[in-house]
């Protein structure tokens, strides 16, 4: 008896249509698993048993889907508004929400702290923090400045946390005992979360004193 042959991969109907967002969820699957680099249409056109050129009929290059990849991940900030705390600590919360976000998807954030157009005007995180210095009574034209030193700050911290070397340079010794010296072990998990909060104080720290400096030139 003859069997029935299946059609190849990518040329069966799906039972769910292909969409957009469905296209940037299993990117981030792939990503968050294999890492950017290893991310190509074709293999997201197979994770999705799909013809590769029906991709682009929702997006059209790799570009485009790591772009909206970025953006699903960013609007997983919380738009509502951060009331009833200091702006102080609406700051602190709102770092320590983009340090857990970072450690969520860490290949993807690696990959899109590099990227001078991942922050947008409309991003969640960034409409959260234009609205925290906007409540620490900053001038209307020091808050995008502000906020751009701040996001600087925070993502070249996480990079250096996500690739190793905020763990490595960690445990340099003061001055170099020679080529034999040992390696120290690398820094607890508790040691780094100490590192980044004295991070965080000294920033907040620094819009204070910005805060005050403004004040005393009115």
């Amino acid at each position: 008896m003859a069997t029935e042959r299946k059609p190849p991969r990518g040329t069966r109907k799906r039972d769910v249509p292909l969409t957009k967002d469905g296209i940037h969820a299993m990117a981030l699957q792939l990503i968050d698993a294999d890492g950017v680099e290893a991310l190509t249409m074709r293999k997201l056109a197979a994770a999705l048993d799909a013809n590769p050129m029906s991709l682009y009929h929702h997006v059209p290059n790799k570009d485009a889907v790591l772009r909206g990849v970025a953006h699903r991940v960013g609007s997983q900030f919380s738009a509502e508004e951060r009331g009833g705390i200091p702006w102080q600590d609406q700051l602190r919360e709102l770092a320590r929400e983009f340090r857990e976000l970072s450690h969520r998807h860490p290949k993807l954030m690696g990959y899109s702290f590099t990227r001078p157009d991942y922050v947008q005007p409309e991003d969640p995180f960034w409409q959260a923090l234009i609205g925290i210095l906007a409540a620490a009574k900053l001038g209307e034209e020091e808050i995008p400045r502000v906020a751009a030193t701040l996001v600087a700050v925070f993502t070249g911290l996480l990079l250096s946390e996500l690739n190793g070397a905020l763990q490595r340079w960690a445990t340099l010794s003061p001055a170099s005992s020679g080529p034999d010296e040992e390696e120290a072990p690398p820094p607890s998990k508790d040691v780094i979360d100490t590192m980044f909060n004295s991070a965080l104080t000294a920033a907040v720290a620094g819009v204070e004193n910005h805060v005050a400096r403004a004040h005393e030139r009115v």
